[in-house]
């Protein structure tokens, strides 16, 4: 007869609690909440004087040396689980590279050190953690999220709700509704699929999920909800799959019906689309970034202008002012991780983020019917792919969306060992 109990260390164990397991999983949320820089407006205000900015990299450093810290715990495997996904490698490598071309040197020479990191605690978590165990990490810090951006509206609406622009709606710790929105809409997915995972505790994480179903509500983010019941319809999704052969062809079938008839509504009628999200065909101005970006793109489409470099450069003649005057007003970045990365890395550094890309989405298909840890990486893959169309959340330094993709993409490459078991008798386990 055979015995297995799970530790926070993702071995298993046969008897007593892993104080030590217990501890580097708490380390493990705390660094995905430095990522989710919920902190940051509360500690500086929503618009950061340039002498706090040496204090809010220098917060990031605790976890950078968590990521660290569960490198030297198992440098091996992390080393291995890397070479399975090569082109987050060649992609990395190409951003290093970009400081030699870069207009400016410096900043992308930092950043880059930070990209590193910052992408080593997502390597790290996906080493570290099978499926059940990693999930409930990341629904533990969307949980903690969620508390503190509900506590935000409640007790201090001056932080926790917009007050200017879409007064009323609440913003949790964030600058701005949008943000509040994803993040739980990632906390949803995040929080559904450790319930998923975990029976056991099933109640605790679909009681977190509807709180961040609460405040995606609150947030008046209708993007960010579409963002929720898409990933909730890819939960169902692979559930239905996961039944039988029967039902997967039907679900397999009744999938591809949708598909068609999600793109026919798109490609007939946008119009009433926009008009349901509260959007406009320029997506908020989007695309007068995207089109100002393009035009930056065709004087240097084979390297791009530098790791991150583009954004905060001055200078009459750099290409932020030019995508300044083209677009009517200054972005922050560009809105669209496929167009940032081809800005900033050329043509090169936008190829090794879209074989990624494929690599990750096409074993996350097979995932589906091999592996349960499908129930986060597929909602999570549609939500993040979702995001990138609209957001640069890839390749980005200090940011938890980034480092949730990292996780994901390595652990569909790196999957599940057999659980260790012990064949003591039970006498002996009761001792």
């Amino acid at each position: 007869m055979t015995q297995v109990a799970w530790s926070p260390g993702g071995s298993a164990r046969t008897h007593g609690f892993d104080l030590v397991g217990a501890g580097i999983a708490c380390a493990c949320v705390l660094m995905l909440a430095i990522y989710s820089q919920g902190w940051v407006m509360p500690l500086t205000g929503e618009t950061p004087q340039a002498d706090s900015n040496s204090l809010v990299r220098a917060l990031f450093f605790p976890a950078y040396a968590i990521g660290l810290g569960m490198l030297a715990m198992s440098p091996r495997d992390t080393a291995l689980a890397s070479l399975r996904q090569p082109f987050l490698l060649i992609l990395l490598a190409i951003v290093g590279i970009s400081v030699t071309w870069s207009i400016a040197p410096d900043q992308s020479a930092r950043r880059a050190v930070a990209v590193y990191l910052t992408t080593l605690g997502g390597v790290a978590l996906a080493v570290r953690y099978r499926w059940a165990q990693m999930t409930e990490v990341i629904a533990a810090t969307f949980a903690l999220l969620a508390v503190v951006a509900l506590l935000a509206g409640l007790l201090t609406p001056s932080l926790g709700r917009m007050s200017e622009i879409f007064p009323g709606a609440w913003r949790g710790v964030w600058p701005e509704k949008n943000a509040l929105g994803g993040n739980m809409a990632l906390g949803f997915v995040a929080l559904a699929a450790a319930a998923m995972l975990n029976p056991r505790r099933a109640w605790l994480w679909w009681s977190f999920a509807a709180l961040t179903l609460a405040l995606v509500l609150l947030s008046t983010s209708k993007t960010s909800l579409v963002s929720l019941l898409l990933g909730a319809g890819a939960l169902v999704f692979v559930a239905l799959i996961r039944r039988g052969p029967v039902m997967r062809i039907a679900t397999i079938w009744a999938g591809v019906v949708g598909l068609v008839l999600l793109a026919a509504v798109l490609l007939f009628a946008a119009d009433v689309v926009f008009n349901l999200l509260g959007k406009d065909a320029t997506f908020t101005g989007r695309t007068l970034i995207w089109d100002a970006a393009m035009r930056q793109i065709e004087q240097r489409p084979w390297t791009g202008f530098g790791y991150e470099a583009v954004w905060t450069l001055k200078g009459v003649w750099g290409p932020l002012a030019w995508i300044v005057k083209d677009a009517g007003f200054k972005p922050q970045h560009a809105h669209n991780a496929w167009i940032e990365q081809w800005l900033g890395l050329g043509v090169f550094g936008l190829a090794a983020f879209a074989l990624m890309w494929v690599e990750t989405a096409v074993l996350a298909a097979v995932a589906i019917f091999r592996e349960r840890g499908a129930y986060l990486a597929a909602p999570f893959l549609l939500v993040y792919g979702l995001m990138s169309l609209t957001e640069s959340v890839a390749v980005t330094y200090n940011d938890l969306r980034w480092v949730l993709f990292v996780a994901v993409a390595v652990k569909l490459a790196w999957p599940d060992r057999p659980l260790e078991v012990s064949t003591r008798p039970a006498a002996v386990r009761r001792r």
